[in-house]
């Protein structure tokens, strides 16, 4: 489906006129792009707000001399990317982060590795950097080496300006970067009085790996094995979005067959990591025994999958082309009979959590995030669903199998922690009934097509609905069939800063309650 003209696409390029705002349009498959001068750029942003349209993501590209700067916008599922060319000589854009919150951290990571500066940017400190580069050296430009210029020994970063809370009784709690068990590392420092949070601070990129530079110079083989392990609990999400996105540079279309078995690789990563993390969220107020049930429920589930797709997780089952494995008319029955026996469980494990009075008092009113906050960072997924945001990737801008399915999307407007438990519980019987749906209507045929080298400077740029919620990936290829450019936008990265909201005038006790129904992924936010 084209979204080449939509009424608030029109709305727009009515507001941009009035601005005299003028605009280069072409396509990126069915996501229009308009090119607009750099001074214009936080207008544009104004201009879009008005109309109530989301900001999805922003990435900058060094191409020769200059560069290019991403935003995507969204509305009811129709997609649009802003771009500016910026001179090299002058490396200056307005800031879109005064008008989205959601852009505030985006900027700064582009500023950061490419060393754009965003005039306005309400929070000039550096975000990703830390201390492994010099002040003027930027790794994503093209005269950057991919291993950079390491000393034997990085210094720690003792000096990033935390907000300070100051007045009787407030005091200061540092947690992490490294905390107890295997969490990856994050710093979150809380400001409070007595027990009551009064002010988070999150200080991310302590696992920056270098995704986006490793991607430059990979085959699509390559780049869809490393987008795969952006954050290994999403490997699923991630490969197929990045498939996604290669084929549409590639103008390669998949068999049929192939984008049904996405789709079951896909629902059956969203149950896995669901049933998880309602074990965990109730494990972290005390009540074990939903975190013993749902943890067997999950490993039971991980382990057919090893049985099906060679791979608890299923990582390096999709590629370029389709997916790497099938299923045969046997698996296919066992995968049948194992849903039935899933909802069977849940169905018996659930009533004692809905009806148990100290869960409901630890989980119901705490962490709570208004409609009004989510809608302003942009969240997604089950943190967004949670607080009214009604948006699926899946129904809203859907691609194969979704557009020949019917499924509903699981809604709270609560906002607390427990309406992002039952969303998850929601979504767990939402993907049940879609696996029924697909392995029924699985169609005969191939599971992947021959692959056909896309043309220079060819670019795909593919959303998908996620565990977490909406992915999007950028690609842009080189010339050989090598990549030029690749960003993936984890879900976390708009919904992290979420959680400094949430915590609010909660206990501090309860921070890791609150932490957990948000479980954002450090490693798909630290590329």
């Amino acid at each position: 489906m084209s979204h080449a003209s939509t009424p608030w696409k029109e709305a727009l390029q009515s507001q941009f006129h009035k601005h005299q705002i003028d605009i280069k349009t072409s396509q990126i498959d069915t996501v229009s792009v308009w090119q607009i001068a750099p001074e214009h750029w936080q207008n544009a942003a104004a201009a879009a707000k008005q109309l109530a349209a989301r900001w999805v993501s922003g990435w900058g590209e060094q191409q020769d001399e200059d560069y290019l700067v991403n935003a995507l916008l969204e509305k009811q599922g129709d997609y649009l990317l802003l771009r500016s060319r910026v001179n090299g000589k002058k490396l200056e854009l307005p800031s879109q982060a005064p008008v989205y919150a959601a852009a505030n951290r985006s900027e700064r990571h582009t500023h950061d590795l490419l060393g754009i500066h965003f005039t306005d940017h309400p929070d000039h400190r550096t975000w990703i950097r830390h201390k492994a580069w010099q002040k003027h050296q930027y790794p994503l430009r093209s005269d950057f080496p991919l291993a950079g210029h390491p000393e034997e020994i990085t210094a720690p970063d003792m000096d990033y300006a935390f907000v300070k809370a100051r007045g009787t009784g407030v005091y200061e709690i540092p947690v992490g970067p490294v905390h107890a068990g295997i969490i990856e590392p994050g710093h979150f420092r809380f400001q409070a009085v007595g027990e009551i949070i009064l002010n988070l601070e999150e200080r991310l990129g302590y696992v920056h790996k270098g995704i986006e530079k490793l991607a430059v110079g990979k085959t699509p083989e390559q780049l869809v094995r490393l987008a795969g392990r952006v954050s290994g609990d999403s490997t699923v999400a991630h490969s197929w979005a990045a498939c996604r996105a290669m084929e549409q540079a590639a103008k390669l279309k998949i068999p049929e067959r192939a984008a049904f078995l996405r789709g079951i690789l896909a629902e059956r990563e969203r149950i896995a990591n669901h049933l998880g993390d309602i074990g965990a969220i109730c494990n972290d107020v005390g009540f074990a025994f939903a975190q013993m049930q749902f943890s067997r429920l999950r490993e039971l589930w991980l382990r057919q999958q090893k049985q099906y797709f060679a791979h608890r997780l299923m990582m390096d089952c999709i590629i370029p082309g389709g997916v790497a494995l099938d299923l045969s008319a046997q698996s296919i029955q066992a995968m049948q009979q194992e849903l039935v026996q899933l909802r069977k469980e849940l169905d018996e494990v659930l009533p004692p959590i809905d009806m148990n009075s100290s869960l409901e008092d630890r989980l119901y009113t705490a962490g709570f995030l208004s409609e009004a906050t989510a809608n302003e960072f942009g969240t997604v997924g089950y943190v967004g669903r949670a607080s009214g945001q009604d948006f699926d990737v899946r129904r809203d801008a859907p691609y194969a199998p979704y557009n020949q399915l019917s499924f509903k999307v699981a809604l709270e407007k609560q906002g607390d922690v427990a309406s992002r438990v039952w969303v998850r519980v929601k979504e767990v019987f939402a993907s049940l009934k879609l696996l029924k749906q697909m392995l029924e209507q699985l169609p005969d045929g191939d599971i992947k097509t021959a692959w056909q080298t896309p043309a220079t400077h060819s670019e795909g740029l593919a959303m998908i609905d996620g565990w977490r919620g909406e992915i999007a990936t950028y690609i842009r290829f080189a010339d050989n069939n090598t990549i030029a450019r690749f960003y993936p936008r984890d879900p976390s990265v708009v919904n992290w800063p979420a959680l400094e909201k949430i915590v609010l005038n909660n206990i501090v006790p309860d921070f890791p309650v609150c932490n957990k129904s948000l479980n954002g992924s450090y490693s798909g936010h630290d590329l």
